[in-house]
């Protein structure tokens, strides 16, 4: 399943209100479970918690990444959201990110889940791309940017 099969106007927020690392953990899941994509938030947001303290996910370049796997989700699930003045959260590069990408996947599913890393880490190596969806100003436009990468 491609990426962009899973980015949808529903599970995309701008701008994210959070203002540190588990108040945007919570808003991205709280789309999520709007979304119907998460049966058990509380089970979710605790597994994300736990993936951080093992090693944050703030990565380089205003990019962040905070995936779990979870009993909490059928299949792969992404909230995206953009938080143009930027937070902190950890980064590798100890910049605020700006740039929030965050996955949920079964236990049983390695393979979707890593396919769908590598793809954000493809995507998002693009300065051009990242300017986009930086400057987006509404879900769907963030949606539009992904069907024309």
């Amino acid at each position: 399943m491609a990426l962009i099969d899973l980015i949808t106007p529903e599970v995309v927020i701008i701008p994210l209100s959070g203002q540190n690392k588990p108040d945007i953990i919570r808003e991205l899941l709280t789309v999520l479970d709007r979304a119907g994509k998460v049966s058990d938030s509380e089970a979710a947001y605790d597994a994300l918690l736990a993936r951080e303290a093992m090693g944050s996910t703030g990565l380089e370049n205003g990019i962040a990444v905070p995936h779990a796997k979870t009993e909490a989700v059928k299949n792969l699930t992404i909230a995206i959201g953009i938080a143009p003045e930027g937070v902190d959260f950890d980064s590798i590069d100890g910049n605020p990110s700006r740039l929030f990408f965050l996955m949920l996947a079964p236990p049983d599913q390695s393979g979707p889940h890593i396919e769908a890393l590598a793809e954000i880490a493809r995507v998002t190596t693009s300065h051009a791309f990242c300017r986009l969806l930086l400057g987006a100003t509404s879900a769907q436009e963030v949606v539009d940017v992904f069907q024309e990468e």
